[in-house]
């Protein structure tokens, strides 16, 4: 019997849950952090609402991955799994009105993670913390911790690194150069869950709201809420469009309906009756006051001219050039290549190593089904390895 542990690098969401199974099922597993503490990014994003995952049909839910692969794990370990596992560990949830899925409103982030810790030290798992990765072979890996430099022999390794945003959590990315030297297939990281560059003047729009809107690129369509910021755009319906943005060359044009339940016959129409245009835009149409401004960006002829106006009511061009700095970007597409890996995640060149979470090579819009997918990978992991 190999005394070993299992050794996991990264004290995030998909490495805690690799954890987490691995232990239940009697594995001696020990976590290696970076970090002073666990999971940083887990609650620097719950500050702005903490949904966990999302109260979804799983045939619709896993259509929001990019990758086949990764919907397999989810559908394995889905969103009805994950609101068990949580109220097992003291958790309780509840549906919000879009959908997502949080913890009861007295439930703060710190709270659910402490509460997984809890688990995690009754199970026996230990997590050392300050400790980075330098290198792994096929038998040991190499860890810093201060000042000093180690190898830890493993009986499997599995690497939950994360992505490359918000490198002040601690998703650096700096495993990217390791892994290619090893000869690992990588994809680039890129922005995902990003905000748009565009050149429209935004001075007057700066922190306003677009709602109950639908944005469109090509034949893709979402709803949701948009806000102007002094670069360009955020929200969820742009946050949506990244990967079908991503798969063309900027520039590139969005396209903001502001009365998706009006027909464009009927906007037409509400424009033709006597008076002042600004007077139908505000009482016939009840367009809101930051659709308005936008529309008063129009040239005077399109907007005196009823069918032109009325068509940029429902066709609202948006140029836009770029996305944001992958730092400050919710996500990160690109990563470990699922070329790389067998299907139980090991990697082709290293069978007893395995990675899990955001570094590997999917995207998914916010919603919760981020989290829900390094939830899923590191059961994923656990379920295959225990095989």
């Amino acid at each position: 019997m190999n005394t070993e542990p299992i050794v996991i690098i990264g004290a995030g969401p998909a490495g805690l849950m690799a954890a987490e199974q691995l232990a239940k099922k009697g594995f001696n597993v020990c976590v290696y952090e970076q970090n002073k503490a666990a999971a940083r990014k887990f609650l620097v994003a719950g500050h702005g609402g903490f949904n966990l995952t999302h109260n979804e049909a799983i045939d619709s839910f896993i259509t929001k991955y990019d990758h086949p692969r990764i919907r397999e794990m989810v559908r394995l370990f889905d969103n009805t799994a994950t609101r068990q596992w949580l109220s097992a560990i003291g958790i309780e949830t509840f549906v919000g009105s879009s959908g997502k899925i949080f913890p009861l409103k007295e439930t703060k982030p710190i709270m659910v993670l402490q509460a997984w810790l809890k688990r995690l030290k009754e199970l026996g798992v230990e997590i050392r913390y300050e400790h980075q990765l330098i290198d792994f072979n096929e038998n040991s890996v190499t860890l810093k911790h201060k000042h000093n430099t180690f190898e830890q022999n493993y009986h499997r390794l599995i690497l939950g690194l994360g992505g490359g945003s918000w490198a002040k959590t601690g998703s650096d990315a700096k495993w990217m150069d390791l892994f290619q030297s090893k000869n690992i297939l990588t994809e680039p990281l890129q922005s995902a869950n990003s905000g748009f560059n565009s050149p429209i003047n935004t001075t007057a729009l700066e922190g306003k709201y677009l709602k109950n809107i639908v944005v469109h690129f090509e034949e893709y369509a979402k709803n949701g809420e948009v806000v102007f910021t002094n670069y360009g755009l955020e929200g969820s319906p742009i946050y949506y469009m990244n990967r079908f943005v991503r798969a063309h060359q900027f520039p590139a044009t969005l396209y903001v309906d502001l009365k998706p339940e009006t027909p464009l016959a009927d906007v037409e129409a509400a424009l033709r009756f006597k008076g002042k245009i600004t007077d139908h835009l505000k009482k016939q149409l009840k367009i809101q006051p930051t659709g308005f401004a936008l529309l008063k960006m129009l040239d005077k002829e399109t907007y005196l001219d009823p069918q032109q106006l009325a068509l940029n009511i429902k066709r609202y061009p948006i140029p836009i050039t770029s996305f944001r700095p992958i730092d400050e970007v919710i996500s990160t597409a690109g990563g470990v290549s699922f070329d790389a890996l067998n299907p139980d995640l090991s990697l082709k060149n290293y069978p007893a190593v395995y990675c899990i979470g955001e570094m590997l090579n999917w995207e998914a819009p916010t919603g919760g089904y981020l989290l829900q997918a390094c939830f899923s990978s590191g059961y994923w992991v656990a379920n295959k390895l225990a095989i």
